[in-house]
């Protein structure tokens, strides 16, 4: 090679264009000094003063000199990582070299124009095993925070601006790398933020399920970890956060990872020594015992051990009750406590001795007051309302676990007429489709259900409020009842956990006519919910002032309760399949109440422990809410419905050992046979007095129709008398 010039160049760079056709001159210079290094190490000195000539742009005489020499200027890339590695063990084993003295590894990736094209530069950086060498040599250099920075900040540099660079580190273990020694010794801090800026560069674009492989050994758990808890003490400054960014976004990518061990205890939990297993058999503790189910006392006992109810109902604290955060902005404030609502709904019901030990109700209600001081809106946007609706949801979850001191806190801090006050206030405010208010008004109907189920005392605590709420949502009309969205989906339940079995609420619900809107919403109720309705009837009948109220509704058609009553029950026989005539009289008396599922059934034998078609289908039979109903408020002639009933089941035994080829004793067969022949006698007599009841309306049809008729030619006499009388009189 031309050695003169190669000389001139290293001594005036700066006279001496740096083309891309000297490159391998300048590298075999290169060479010849690495080699010298080890045995003379004066020649470092002048191996780092070459290597900074290399921050000097490269240069091409013609367009056509960036394809001919790239393969030249890739080795000669590749060349420099290999020498920076001799140059830096050469200072980890020399105390009398400096920093000043290190290769200007850095400046040679600076992103200032450079004659040639950008697209060339990273192509030659691509081929080049530049990236691996640099990352290889981070390990050599936890000595040295300052070259290790340097290392750091060109690797980050690298990282973002290729995909292709990013896989090859990967490749070279470099998420793993990176994140064991990134809580390495720093004073400035940097060394952190590089090295996540790198591992979130390499999860992004080197390949993400690569990356969270190599990051999910529990030496790179324990390490975020580390990393996660430094960033948390330093102070709150925007690089900073955007680092806990990081960390944290980092954190939840290895924990969608099933192999991480994410969570791990180091020691047995409740001494058990089960659970005390080796790092390679702590998978991801946390994760498997919430989804597979197979430990249902780690999770609560990890989250016990790191105080996670505590910290979780000190964010939900009113904000003029928590002091000023000196971390976060308002809006950021308030999406933190939405997130730790939204935590505790889930929380709080499998760690409910926690949550009450720490006075979770509390915490709620006091944080239920702020929202309704700060002018409660129903709008998806407001702050007030979304906090009202994550603290709802968490008493939803609390309660419905029916636990006697849960209630009871909840009744002696005056949660009852809160809620009123709080569900009216919606209900005020809310428009017609928001779901965000039909949701929560559900939710605290719910909760007031289950407060006052079973309660007397509590159902006077409902008082006049509750009921007024109930006759609201009644009256808003079936329309609403079974809309979409919906609306009034609780309400009957309230009325039956709430209002029934308080002589007080009772009589206030009786007043506001509160029967006669059970009736209006059975009457265009669809069948699903007649039972639930008709149930709560029956209940609020023993009252006696219900028994008036009911027979005095009367429909916008203006007919009775019973005949509305009579009506749905013909309906629901016709939904069974039982054999009727079309008038609805009984047409087999031998089958008189006998559903269709019934009749499928009736050559099965059923074991003793299952209840047979008829048992199960008077257990669940509309029919016999409808006969009560009826017989306890117009005191009609169904006293045989229950003789008949006895008759089906006894009708059933029968068959049954018939199947079974058992033969009663003489007795038993004899009383078979009369309870039968009663019922089929019973059936027989009803089927006549139902024919007798017909003839008879047939024959009243007939005397009107006589009648009308009569009149007819009564009036048609006399329009023909009239103008003979007009003539006789001319």
């Amino acid at each position: 090679f031309d050695l003169i010039k190669v000389i001139r160049l290293l001594e005036d760079p700066l006279t001496v264009v740096k083309l891309l056709r000297d490159l391998t001159d300048i590298s075999q210079i290169l060479n010849i000094c690495a080699e010298k290094v080890s045995d003379q190490p004066q020649y470092a000195s002048v191996l780092c003063e070459a290597l900074k000539l290399c921050r000097f742009p490269f240069l091409k005489e013609k367009t056509s000199d960036e394809l001919r020499y790239a393969q030249d200027a890739t080795e000669f890339l590749s060349n420099m990582g290999t020498h920076c590695t001799v140059l830096f063990i050469l200072f980890l084993t020399n105390s009398y070299f400096t920093y000043k003295s290190a290769p200007p590894f850095f400046v040679i990736f600076s992103t200032e124009l450079q004659p040639t094209s950008a697209i060339y530069r990273l192509q030659l950086l691509e081929r080049s095993n530049l990236p691996k060498t640099l990352l290889l040599s981070t390990a050599a250099l936890q000595n040295r925070p300052s070259i290790k920075l340097r290392l750091l900040q060109t690797l980050q540099l690298l990282s973002s601006s290729s995909d292709t660079t990013c896989t090859s580190i990967l490749g070279e273990g470099g998420a793993e790398m990176i994140c064991l020694h990134m809580n390495e010794e720093d004073q400035s801090g940097q060394v952190l933020i590089c090295s996540s800026e790198i591992l979130w560069n390499l999860l992004e674009s080197g390949g993400r399920k690569e990356a969270v492989a190599q990051l999910s050994s529990l030496e790179c758990v324990l390490s975020l970890k580390e990393a996660l808890s430094s960033a948390m003490e330093i102070p709150s400054q925007a690089s900073d956060l955007q680092l806990r960014n990081h960390l944290l976004a980092i954190a939840t990518l290895i924990a969608g990872n099933p192999n991480c061990p994410l969570v791990v205890s180091p020691t047995p939990l409740n001494n058990n020594q089960e659970r005390c297993c080796s790092a390679g058999q702590l998978h991801s503790q946390l994760q498997s015992s919430f989804v597979q189910r197979n430990d249902f006392e780690l999770p609560p006992q990890v989250f016990r051990e790191e105080y996670v109810m505590v910290n979780l109902l000190q964010l939900v604290k009113p904000p003029k009750r928590r002091p000023a955060s000196q971390i976060f902005f308002g809006f950021q404030e308030e999406e933190l406590q939405l997130q730790a609502l939204d935590a505790l709904s889930c929380i709080a019901p499998v760690m409910l001795q926690d949550y009450m030990s720490c006075q979770g109700n509390t915490r709620l209600l006091l944080l239920l007051d702020w929202c309704v001081e700060g002018q409660l809106k129903t709008s998806e946007t407001s702050s007030t309302f979304l906090h009202t609706q994550r603290c709802i949801r968490i008493l939803r979850s609390v309660t419905a676990l029916e636990e006697e001191a849960v209630k009871q806190d909840l009744c002696d801090q005056g949660a009852i007429n809160q809620l009123l006050g709080i569900l009216n206030l919606i209900d005020a405010f809310s428009g017609e489709d928001d779901v965000i208010a039909v949701e929560t008004m559900s939710n605290i109907q719910l909760i007031l259900s289950v407060l006052c189920e079973n309660d007397l005392n509590r159902k006077e605590l409902f008082g006049s409020e509750g009921v007024e709420m109930v006759v609201h949502f009644l009256k808003k009309g079936p329309g609403k009842f079974y809309s979409t969205l919906g609306h009034n989906k609780l309400v009957i339940s309230t009325v039956e956990s709430c209002v029934v079995g308080s002589c007080t609420t009772e009589y206030q619900f009786l007043e506001k006519g509160g029967a006669s809107l059970m009736l209006d919403l059975l009457q265009a109720s669809p069948r699903c919910i007649h039972s639930i309705i008709l149930s709560t009837l029956l209940d609020l009948c023993n009252n006696p002032n219900a028994r008036p109220q009911v027979l005095s509704w009367r429909d916008d058609g203006g007919q009775t309760a019973p005949r509305v009553l009579l009506q749905l029950w013909r309906a629901e026989e016709k939904e069974l399949g039982v054999l009727r005539t079309k008038h609805g009289g009984i047409k087999d008396p031998k089958k008189p109440l006998q559903t269709r599922f019934q009749e499928d059934s009736s050559g099965l034998s059923f074991p003793a422990n299952k209840p047979s078609a008829a048992v199960l289908e008077t257990s669940e039979n509309l029919r016999a809410k409808f006969y009560l109903l009826l017989y306890g408020n117009a005191k009609t002639a169904f006293q045989n419905l229950p003789t008949l009933r006895v008759g089906e089941v006894w009708s059933e035994i029968n068959s049954e050992l018939v199947l079974e080829g058992v033969k009663p004793i003489g007795s038993d067969e004899r009383a078979l046979s009369s309870i039968c022949w009663t019922t089929e006698d019973t059936a027989r007599r009803i089927m006549e007095e139902q024919s007798c009841i017909l003839k008879e309306q047939e024959e009243e049809e007939i005397r009107e129709e006589m009648l009308f008729y009569t009149e007819v030619l009564t009036g048609n006499s006399r329009s023909s008398k009239r103008p003979q009388n007009l003539k006789a009189e001319e």
